[in-house]
């Protein structure tokens, strides 16, 4: 495929941090992709959740399940647009691994346990997976991905944290937070498709639940446009017996309203703003972008599931369970570092001594909570404090 002139070319990357002669059969990004697919953090993706937690049920999205939605969503809308559908995927593959157990819940209690030692940011964690704490190659710790892979996980970075990654990689993935400019093309397109995806998923799996119902969904006009579309198109479906048919027909029908508003969308800011270089685009403002009147009804959505799905009671009290979970494993750990396994212990020990003991302990901690799956940060609090607090 002929790659638009604003795109990202493996042939010009920025590179590796780690030099390496190139693949002979594979392009950088689709070596990028590779490597994320084969790491370990990838595939404890399976056994991390979305809203529902892992012991709910077995057809609730994962963090897997929901990357690869937002690679296919990506990959479609990149092709169209002739962007780096490669890059695209690599991206939408790598975003979540620095994800914690229990979906945003175990994010926030983690980042309220790190609070005196830097935070936890899970963009700025799934940086820390690819560069860092993955242990596959002899000459590097990491993946050793591309720079635009790199840049393009990470989503969100706090001005101290950018500051942080700029004094030990000048130029590098945090310099865009600090000079306020955009990522490339591809990355902008990878943050889209992951909202697309999260309140597509996110309807069906509430359905699903039984948390919310299409009667609730008629209140949301990016939903019931396509809801009655269908109805108009297939009278039968208003049976009762025939709901999941309804639900999946509309959802499908308003996931491909968003790429193809997307698409039109940012096509047209391209052809104002005509950047020559995917270098370009990174000094223009964001150019891959909904419509305005999709983008109100995108926003309309998330509001309504946020007061209807993630603050419903029911996935409250088990958001409240989970954070009890990290916190108390957080302090469990950081009191007692031998209840950790291989490496995390040795890198524990290795925190002794240092110029700050506590708040290096503290991130090795983080990082083993992080890379926990639901499964096994249960039976760890079950270990450690003898309570089952999910069944």
């Amino acid at each position: 495929m002929t790659l638009a002139a604003f795109a990202c070319d493996p042939a010009q990357s920025r590179g590796r941090r780690f030099a390496q002669a190139p693949a002979p059969t594979r392009t950088e990004y689709q070596r990028d992709r590779d490597r994320i697919v084969h790491c370990t953090a990838f595939r404890r993706l399976v056994y991390k959740t979305q809203v529902f937690l892992n012991h709910e049920g077995d057809l609730f999205r994962t963090r897997l399940t929901h990357s690869l939605e937002v690679a296919q969503l990506g990959r479609s809308i990149a092709r169209s647009l002739q962007l780096n559908e490669d890059l695209v995927e690599a991206i939408a593959l790598a975003h979540d691994l620095g994800h914690t157990p229990f979906g945003h819940a175990g994010q926030d209690a983690l980042n309220e346990c790190m609070t005196e030692f830097g935070g936890f940011e899970h963009n700025l964690q799934s940086l820390r997976v690819v560069d860092k704490l993955e242990e596959r190659y002899p000459q590097f710790d990491g993946l050793n991905l591309t720079f635009e892979t790199r840049e393009g996980i990470l989503k969100h970075c706090s001005r101290s944290h950018a500051l942080d990654l700029e004094q030990h990689e000048p130029g590098g993935v945090g310099r865009r937070f600090l000079a306020r400019t955009q990522p490339s093309l591809e990355a902008q397109l990878c943050n889209l498709a992951d909202e697309i995806a999260y309140n597509a998923h996110d309807i069906d799996d509430g359905v699903r639940s039984g948390l919310i119902t299409l009667e609730q969904l008629q209140e949301v006009a990016l939903f019931d446009d396509y809801r009655r579309e269908t109805l108009a198109e297939y009278p039968q479906l208003q049976d009762q017996s025939q709901g999941r048919r309804l639900l999946y027909e509309s959802i499908r029908r308003m996931l491909s309203a968003q790429v193809y508003d997307v698409i039109a969308a940012t096509g047209q800011a391209l052809d104002a703003a005509a950047p020559c270089s995917a270098d370009a685009v990174r000094q223009m403002p964001p150019l891959l972008q909904f419509g305005e009147e999709m983008r109100l009804k995108s926003q309309e959505l998330k509001k309504f599931l946020l007061q209807q799905l993630y603050r419903h009671p029911q996935v409250m009290q088990t958001t409240g369970l989970a954070q009890q979970m990290v916190r108390e494993l957080f302090d469990a750990y950081l009191n007692n570092p031998q209840e950790m396994q291989g490496r995390f212990l040795a890198r524990s020990a290795a925190a002794c001594g240092a110029a700050d003991e506590l708040s290096a302990a503290a991130r090795v901690v983080a990082d083993y909570i992080a890379g926990m799956t639901d499964r096994f940060a249960g039976h760890e609090h079950e270990r450690l404090t003898g309570q089952r607090l999910l069944s």
